[in-house]
């Protein structure tokens, strides 16, 4: 089961999604200092006139009464501390001695309450409402404030706070979506404009290590990606013809090589001890196997053969029929149909060596196909001693053989596995060997359904 990824993989969402992170946390900055410095304005909204009163009433309070004082500024004065209702406010006391301190008035004490009971409304209030058609905002209060000018000496009086509506989180918020659509948008066709060739890039360099062969790419995009597509197409173009050179030069060799092993086998003919000239044309036909076998190796992953739909089902049975008409111990087990496209000269041979192994090595093949979850395995078991583990990598590199004696009566030229590995490399699937819990080897074709 594959593990979720929550982050992409794609370049342009992983630019995109930074940008917003990164927008994210601007904006969010951004809120944290204007939601500090609207509470700041609040703050003094809320101080000022109360502090404005009282520092009015103390500079007229020498050239007026206290009853007109009282009338005018609604503040009154008290020689004893004021007995105060309601929330305390340590905030506004504590911006409330700063605006003291400002004007030049020094308070030697400070009291400030909340009465969230709201006062009736004074009929100037409800006239200017209905005048203007003004909401009532419903939350209306009373703030208290008490200063002690003088020992024993106090100045109190109340203003009218009320809550206007919270626009503030909804600005914001669509501030943001503002932004986001001017940055991100730009950046996705940007993003888009540089993705579309590399995902061409990355296709057609899957496809030439696949078949080794693709077409050029298109050069498009930013500059810097248009440069890195000349430079592939270039690169492209030199290892296709150093790989066209190299199947010329092989097809030569090959030909050079069969003539003079066909030269060599007519002359066997005339060797008149029958056992030599057995072992002499044996010795031929393993050069020849061995040839054909270097030059499938070397041809890997540039087959000519086109692919095709196969019943893998069917196309092992005929291999194994071929094997059990030359009398050797195989054996097959029931399948269902198993289709797939494929190169089947190919399979054939790939799923033959793995046969031929089984027979050398384990004295019998155990074959069976069987369909997995996307998958389709041509199973291949034999009953031999097995490979060590730290060994089954390695038997499939060219001319690496499980014996070491190169004795030809023990196996082949250690090309087989090999071959068998190119083979399922080129078709996108695998060979994989495991030792059998009953003893033995089982090596799987592991092909895409």
């Amino acid at each position: 089961m594959k593990r979720l990824r929550l982050w992409p993989q794609g370049l342009v969402a992983q630019i995109i999604i930074l940008v917003a992170i990164a927008l994210f946390v601007a904006q969010a900055i951004n809120f944290a200092l204007l939601l500090r410095e609207r509470n700041r304005i609040e703050l003094t909204t809320q101080t000022a006139p109360a502090v404005y009163r009282i520092v009015d009433a103390l500079d007229n309070r020498d050239r007026h009464d206290a009853a007109d004082i009282d009338r005018r500024n609604r503040v009154r004065f008290l020689a004893a501390p004021p007995a105060l209702a309601g929330k305390a406010r340590p905030d506004i006391e504590k911006r409330g001695r700063a605006m003291f301190e400002d004007v030049g008035l020094s308070v030697r004490s400070l009291r400030v309450v909340e009465d969230l009971r709201s006062p009736p409304p004074r009929r100037w209030d409800n006239f200017r409402m209905r005048a203007n058609r003004e909401p009532d905002h419903g939350h209306m209060g009373r703030l208290i404030m008490a200063a002690e000018y003088a020992p024993g000496k106090w100045a109190v009086t109340q203003t009218r706070i009320g809550g206007l509506p919270q626009r503030f989180g909804g600005w914001l918020v669509g501030q943001t979506l503002i932004l986001y659509a001017i940055v991100l948008l730009p950046l996705l066709w940007v993003g888009r404009r540089l993705a579309r060739p590399l995902l061409q890039l990355t296709r057609s360099a899957q496809q030439f290590a696949r078949t080794g062969s693709a077409d050029p790419v298109e050069e498009r995009g930013p500059g810097d990606v248009r440069q890195l597509t000349t430079a592939f197409n270039a690169m492209r173009s030199r290892i296709y013809a150093m790989l066209n050179e190299k199947d010329r030069m092989l097809g030569a060799i090959g030909h050079d090589l069969r003539t003079p092993l066909a030269s060599l086998r007519v002359r066997t003919e005339s060797v008149e001890d029958e056992v030599e000239r057995a072992r002499m044309s044996e010795t031929i036909d393993e050069m020849n196997r061995m040839l054909e076998d270097i030059l499938s190796l070397a041809r890997a992953g540039r087959s000519s053969e086109e692919q095709q739909k196969v019943d893998l089902s069917a196309l092992t049975d005929a291999v194994v029929e071929d094997f059990l008409e030359l009398g050797s111990p195989v054996e097959l087990a029931d399948s269902e149909r198993a289709v797939a496209t494929v190169r089947p000269q190919q399979i054939r041979r790939a799923l033959r060596n793995l046969i031929e192994n089984a027979i050398v090595y384990g004295e019998r093949a155990h074959v069976s196909v069987e369909r997995g979850q996307g998958v389709i395995r041509l199973i291949v078991a034999d009953d031999g001693p097995g490979i060590a583990e730290d060994r089954m990598e390695e038997m499939m590199e060219p001319f690496t053989r499980l014996e070491g004696s190169r004795n030809r009566e023990t196996g082949g030229a250690g090309l087989g596995l090999a071959l068998v590995r190119a083979i399922m490399a080129e078709h996108g699937g695998a060979l994989k060997l495991a030792n059998r819990p009953q003893g033995g080897l089982e090596a799987s074709l592991v092909l895409p359904a």
